[in-house]
């Protein structure tokens, strides 16, 4: 199991490729996000901010980047070309996005990797997590990233239980993953490329690539996903 499985390093985030080697478990590029934005040499945002939007700490904003009339954004924080970030966007530290996204209406986003064209647009919160390219959360989605119990999070493999040794650990969403409206991934979720998990469901586990989760009476039942 490999990040390459579920994702690659888009030419947008080139500077810190040297910080997520394709070749390692994909939630060990979690500790990573950190050393990665402090090797940037941050400077003051070139574009005019609006006077609702509060930034704090080391924050990069590319030139294109769509700002909305208020958001909080505390650094370290770097947002690549054309994303948008909606109202009331609440970007909390360790966060790295890259081209074409969207930081949706009421979402909140701490410790998180979110490579090109990720859509979140609406009331999600994404902690500790890493969303490939052109992934999607519905309206409502959630990543949880704790347990109940607040144990380290162990990832339930096709093989087997694995240890993570991480106390917060949300979702890894492969490429063209999508999250239905109002669903929950329990912490140390994985979706393959092209999966789909139903909306309003809670689903945990490794969900295998271009497969859906969906809820059956009390079970998770899972079928192919076709082309769309």
């Amino acid at each position: 199991m490999k990040a390459s499985d579920y994702f690659t390093l888009p030419a947008s985030l080139a500077p810190f490729a040297a910080y997520f080697a394709a070749d390692l478990r994909p939630w060990e590029w979690l500790p990573q996000i950190g050393p990665a934005l402090e090797s940037w040499n941050f400077v003051a945002a070139v574009q005019t901010v609006p006077a609702g939007v509060r930034i704090e700490g080391p924050v990069y904003l590319h030139p294109t980047v769509r700002l909305p009339a208020y958001a909080t954004i505390i650094g370290p924080v770097w947002i690549g070309p054309e994303t948008r970030i909606a109202p009331g966007a609440f970007i909390r530290g360790n966060v790295i996005a890259g081209a074409n996204c969207v930081l949706g209406n009421s979402c909140e986003y701490k410790q998180c990797l979110l490579m090109d064209k990720v859509e979140t647009a609406h009331f999600n919160y994404v902690g500790d997590s890493i969303l490939g390219s052109r992934s999607h959360l519905g309206a409502g989605a959630i990543c949880a990233n704790l347990r109940l119990d607040r144990k380290p999070v162990v990832v339930q493999g096709p093989e087997g239980p694995i240890p993570t040794g991480l106390r917060k650990f949300g979702a890894i969403i492969g490429e063209e993953a999508e999250v239905g409206c109002n669903a929950v991934l329990n912490p140390g979720t994985l979706l393959g490329r092209r999966s789909l998990v139903m909306p309003a469901m809670a689903y945990g586990g490794c969900l295998p690539e271009a497969m859906i989760a969906r809820s059956a009476r009390s079970a998770v039942s899972l079928i192919p996903r076709r082309g769309v």
